[in-house]
């Protein structure tokens, strides 16, 4: 078994560091689709700006916001208008086909990588 990328949206800006949220990562429901994200979901969160890398989870945003926000502690490690990559996995013995998306820097769709 082996921990293999399923999910991907690349090159996101965060447009919103929410402190005083009880954590996670809040994702506009258009892109949580587009990338086959489920809420709850354990992602990881890579700063293309800092090079940070942070666990947490994903919440739902408002469809066609183009909210990504950065919620809780890791509003410390990653603000607002840093490009960012979020990824999620699965344990599988299988080889299966990522969901990687491209958004452009309003966070709307742009391409299936």
């Amino acid at each position: 078994m082996r921990f293999i990328l399923r999910s991907k949206i690349h090159k996101a800006i965060v447009t919103e560091a929410n402190l005083n949220y009880v954590g996670s990562i809040t994702i506009d429901e258009d892109l949580i689709e587009k990338a086959g994200f489920w809420p709850g979901e354990k992602v990881l969160v890579v700063s293309n700006t800092t090079g940070i890398r942070l666990e947490t989870y994903v919440m739902v945003g408002e469809r066609g916001s183009g909210v990504i926000c950065m919620n809780g502690a890791a509003a410390h490690l990653i603000k607002k208008d840093e490009e960012i990559i979020i990824m999620g996995f699965e344990l599988t013995d299988k080889k299966i086909n990522p969901m990687n998306i491209l958004v452009d820097k309003n966070n709307k769709f742009l391409k299936f990588l």
